[in-house]
């Protein structure tokens, strides 16, 4: 059977690859229902359309006889011979992920079953799902808008409690909601404007310029606030990168094992013990945080030494976040200054080590305005605030982070961008008092441009670039 046809019933194994005590293998289509009686046996002797919807059901699973090449294939069980149990239940259009009808077979999760069950529906007359094609059929029958359907995929994806949060947050809709707020409003626009267009030789005033002015203004500021959360929430769903930086033997490595609890790097008393880049993954209130040790920053002759400093500097430049790290006990030094003023254009956090030490260095000697932490990594005295300062600095603590839609997506992000350009552009028309229609043009592409993102405009090989991201069985 021919890929592709959005008529086909498909299947996949919907569970992760290995073995489990669970695996589910999915049927969508007009067709499901008829494909999975042909090797479901319910135990109760029912057919399984007679069951109500999204009830389960205990069955064997029968291999199905359908012709003598497979029946005479010695890697599968015979025609009707049991090859497992299973939990079956089948939905019922609508009321499914997809918007169609649905049966999930679950039983053991070995790979030999799941693939015997996978196997018996293309038998039976289903083919196998093509990447992301369960999510694009709910997003084509309108269980999802395209937002929601690429939270799918980020909700998989998660690995921490706020990116888990962000997902769910555009799953249900949220994001979709005020990108609709905003279009539904140019919209309106374009119609009264439209209106003034098609009945200008009769001097009707269908919307006044302030008025006008007023809205574009409104939907730009909208527009340019959900852009503006895009990289706190690039770094809540793929994580953030955090590199510690400074002179040999500041405590640097101490202060990597502070923040990770256990004894990951090396530390001793030698200069210069750190060669190459150290990196470990830490959750920092819900924020994925990889925190990579360098090596010491100073002159040196030896080559080794040389090559991981190298790797320091470029780990900096790459860095979401620079902690730039201070030897409190002994004043400031020439490489100390170099690493601040090199790590003032970006985000950076100073900490001042050894904090159980006489003080040399106070947080009036440093940078005017930089972030400061006195920390001992000895004593772990200010590591939980350098945490929270950490936090802070990469996402920030207000209540935008806390309770708010964040763009995610760097397709929304450039939607948003592209949107807020043609309202600025669409502003100045409107204030140069330049024709209608090249104001119309203007918002009629700010429109179209926020439509991507939830799908209302969208083409096929947008579509098929998002949903070959998805797993086969997604």
């Amino acid at each position: 059977m021919l890929r592709g046809g959005p008529e086909d019933t498909i299947c996949a194994i919907a569970t992760p690859a290995g073995e489990g005590g669970i695996g589910i293998v999915r049927l969508s289509g007009s067709q499901a229902l008829r494909i999975a009686d042909k090797f479901v046996q319910l135990r109760s002797g029912q057919p399984l359309a007679s069951v109500p919807s999204h009830t389960l059901c205990l069955a064997d699973l029968r291999f199905p006889d359908m012709n003598q090449t497979v029946a005479l294939d010695p890697s599968i069980p015979k025609p009707r011979e049991c090859f497992d149990e299973a939990l079956v239940v089948y939905m019922k259009a609508p009321r499914s992920f997809t918007g169609e009808d649905i049966v999930e077979i679950q039983s053991h999760g070995g790979s030999l079953i799941l693939s015997l069950t996978c196997r018996a529906c293309l038998e039976a007359g289903a083919r196998l799902a093509e990447p992301g094609e369960f999510t694009k059929r709910a997003f084509l029958n309108g269980r999802l808008d395209l937002s929601q359907a690429e939270a799918v995929l980020d909700t998989i994806r998660a690995k921490s409690a706020a990116s888990l949060t962000a997902a769910q947050r555009q799953l249900r809709g949220d994001l979709a909601r005020e990108v609709d707020t905003a279009r539904e409003a140019l919209v309106h626009l374009l119609a009264q404007l439209e209106a003034g267009i098609d009945f200008g030789d009769e001097d009707v005033d269908i919307i006044h310029k302030q008025d006008l002015v007023g809205t574009v203004d409104r939907v730009a500021r909208l527009v340019e606030r959900l852009r503006d959360t895009a990289r706190a929430g690039r770094l809540l769903r793929d994580g953030a990168r955090v590199v510690i930086a400074g002179r040999p033997n500041v405590g640097k490595s101490s202060l990597l094992n502070r923040l990770l609890k256990e004894e990951r790097a090396i530390v001793t008393a030698v200069p210069g013990t750190t060669r190459d880049l150290i990196e470990e993954a830490i959750d920092l209130g819900g924020v994925l945080v990889h925190l990579v040790d360098t090596a010491g920053i100073r002159d040196t002759e030896d080559p080794v030494e040389h090559e991981g400093i190298k790797r320091s500097w470029s780990a900096q430049e790459q860095a979401d976040l620079r902690v730039i790290v201070l030897d409190g006990s002994l004043p400031l030094s020439a490489d100390d200054r170099r690493l601040m003023d090199q790590a003032a254009e970006m985000r950076h956090v100073i900490v001042i080590n050894k904090a159980d030490l006489p003080a040399q260095v106070s947080p009036t000697s440093v940078k005017p305005g930089s972030v400061c932490i006195a920390v001992s990594a000895k004593t772990g005295d200010g590591v939980e605030d350098l945490r929270l300062a950490i936090r802070a600095q990469l996402i920030g603590s207000g209540p935008e982070t806390a309770d708010g839609v964040l763009v995610t997506n760097v397709r929304h992000q450039t939607a948003l961008t592209r949107a807020h350009e043609s309202l600025v552009e669409a502003t100045s028309s409107i204030k140069d008092e330049m024709a209608a229609e090249l104001v119309a043009v203007d918002l009629r592409a700010a429109a179209d441009a926020l439509g991507e993102i939830t799908g209302a405009i969208t083409n096929e090989e947008i579509l098929s670039r998002i949903f070959s991201t998805f797993c086969i069985g997604k």
